[in-house]
This record gives C-alpha cells, structure tokens and sequence, in this order.
C-alpha cells in the first residue's frame, strides 16, 4: 500500500518556485486557522484599481453594481476590454480562485487581460462572488448566476455577444463554473459556448486516490481542500444527497453542457476528480479537452510563470480559446497563402 501510495514527484522548475515558498505559506488551512489566513489574504493579495487595469488606455476598465440573487445584495462584476474595439465583442465570464474562502476579482484580471483579452480580441467580466463561511452554498454559486443572467440580458449595453458567452475560472473558480454550466442548463439558461476549467474544484468528499496521495504536498493539500469544503457546505458537506451543483463531481447527467477545457496537474490533489469530470463528459457524448501537466501542482503557472510547463500550460488554454471563439472560415484566412 505505501508503494501505491508514492507522491507523484513534481517537475523540477517547479519545485524550485515551491521550495522558495515560506513555510507560513505552504502551511495547511484548518478551521483555526482559516480567520487568520482570510485576514492575511486580504491584506496581501493584489488588488489592482480600475486605472491600474487600463494600462494607459489599453483597456476599458468599468466596475458595474449588478442585481443580486433575490432577497441578496447585488454583485460586482469588473468589466474589462481592449479599447478602441467596436461591435460585439466575445466575452469571458470568469470566477476567481480562492479555496472558496479568499480571493478577489480584481487580481485575476492583469494575467487575464495579457493572455486573452488583447491577443484575442476578448470582453471580461470578473465575478467578486460571496466567500465562504460567511455565505454558504448556494449563495456563491446564485451570485456567479445573478451576474451571468444580467450580462447575457444586457449584451448590447456592454457590446458583447450572447451567443459567445465563455464561462470560467481557476480551482474554486473552476468548480464555480462548472456549477454554473450545469445550473444553466437546467435552468434553461444562459447557454455558454464553452466553460474553460482549470484545476477545478469538484469533489467535496475527499475520496479520490490523488487527495490522499498528495495530502501533505505542494501548495493546496486534502486538509486545506476540506477546509474549504466544510467552510463552504457546512452541515452538508459529505452528505449524500448533496446536489451536482454544490459539488459538481456529484452530477450524475454530464449531458447537453457546452464543450469544456479541463486541465490539472499530475501531483496534485484534484488530478483524479478532474479527470473524472472530463470522462463523463465523454461518456454523456459532449466534448471535453483535458490536460494533465506532468508533475505540477496546484496553481503552479501562479507560482512558476517563467517555467516551460507554465509557458505551455498557457499557450494550450490561448489555442483552445481561439479555436472555441473564432470561426474555422476566419482562421483560414489567417493562414499564409
């Protein structure tokens, strides 16, 4: 069984970006500990202004109140673009990362803007969802809807285009939009073009080989997972009859989402759920790309921007992207000759 259970070893530039870590940042999250780290993330996380996000008027930056759930507070939606772009333009719904517990929609969108948002001629729209415990599921997960449903309603007020509407995000972020794809579905609406997931969040149990046989490890382990869950969930987390939308790793029917881009790591805890995901999205018909990047560990592009794994990890998003959003008779003409 401890054969079995040998970590998967982690790519050698990227174990350099982790070993440089302090230990106060590698530490687990527990109940105990989870104020404390909220406060702390709060503190340090970058969040950059409206005019930090313009890049001397690269981009048209707009923080928008939006309606909430009902009987909620409304919800903060950033919206971001390259300037100077007319008609509709194609639009990334995106929820940040976080453990369900910390981040902000404002750091993710720098990366964001660079990668996508000028390259591909693409509209964002960060989603600051509520956090966990202070609000419990559903509450997140009807913030990220309340702001897909307005967006999509409004699409000519932010010149965007409804019918390509991505949603996605990274871990927390990634289970939110995987929540979301399916929410959407079953509620007859807004239908997205795709949903981009990476390292998603889905699994609440724990369960899966990879939790346990990389608890301990890397930047986001099974402790600090089911920290993240309990905070989330509550009483329910566990619970048999918890729906697909709390834990998409739940859902049971994978049929009629829209096509998915599924990456993880191979030496983190999420690898066997996410690849789980993607199968039975194949197996319900629909059509998923997943990467499995050998021997990298939760957030490591974030950690270790400047490694090959991370350069390449990027590069497969872009093209999936470009491939989702720009018609096949558009990238023929592209081509030389």
């Amino acid at each position: 069984m401890s054969a079995r259970r040998t970590p998967v070893p982690f790519d050698p530039e990227l174990r350099v970006a982790l070993d440089a870590l302090d230990e106060e940042v590698k530490a687990p999250i527990t109940p105990e500990t989870l104020a404390a780290w909220q406060r702390r993330d709060a503190a340090s996380r970058p969040r950059p202004t409206a005019e930090d996000l313009r890049a001397d008027g690269r981009f048209e930056v707009t923080e928008l109140r939006v309606p909430g759930p009902p009987d909620a507070p409304d919800v903060t939606l950033v919206s971001a673009r390259p300037s100077g772009l007319t008609g509709p333009l194609p639009l990334l719904y995106y929820m940040h990362g976080g453990g369900m517990v910390m981040g902000n929609a404002w750091s993710v969108l720098p990366g964001i803007l660079r990668e996508w948002a000028h390259p591909l001629n693409l509209a964002v729209l960060s989603v600051e969802y509520r956090l966990a415990p202070q609000a419990r599921y559903p509450e997140p997960l009807e913030d990220c809807y309340a702001g897909l449903r307005w967006a999509a309603a409004h699409a000519a007020e932010l010149g965007i285009d409804a019918e390509r509407i991505v949603i996605g995000g990274k871990s927390a972020g990634g289970g939110l939009a995987a929540a979301l794809a399916l929410l959407a579905r079953d509620r007859g609406g807004p239908a997205a073009l795709g949903q981009l997931l990476l390292c998603p969040m889905l699994d609440d149990r724990g369960s899966t080989f990879s939790s346990h046989q990389m608890t301990g490890l890397g930047a986001w382990d099974l402790t600090s997972n089911t920290t993240g869950w309990q905070a989330l969930l509550g009483e329910r987390h566990g619970a048999a009859d918890l729906p697909p939308y709390a834990a998409p790793a739940r859902a049971t029917d994978l049929s009629g989402l829209p096509p998915a881009y599924v990456e993880v790591g191979s030496a983190e805890i999420y690898r066997d759920e996410d690849v789980a995901y993607a199968n039975a999205i194949w197996q319900a018909g629909g059509q998923a790309e997943l990467h499995v990047w050998p021997g990298a560990y939760h957030g490591f592009d974030g950690l270790a921007p400047h490694a090959a794994l991370s350069r390449d990890a990027r590069e497969a998003r872009t093209r999936w992207l470009r491939r989702l959003l720009i018609p096949p008779t558009e990238r023929a003409s592209d081509r030389p000759g």
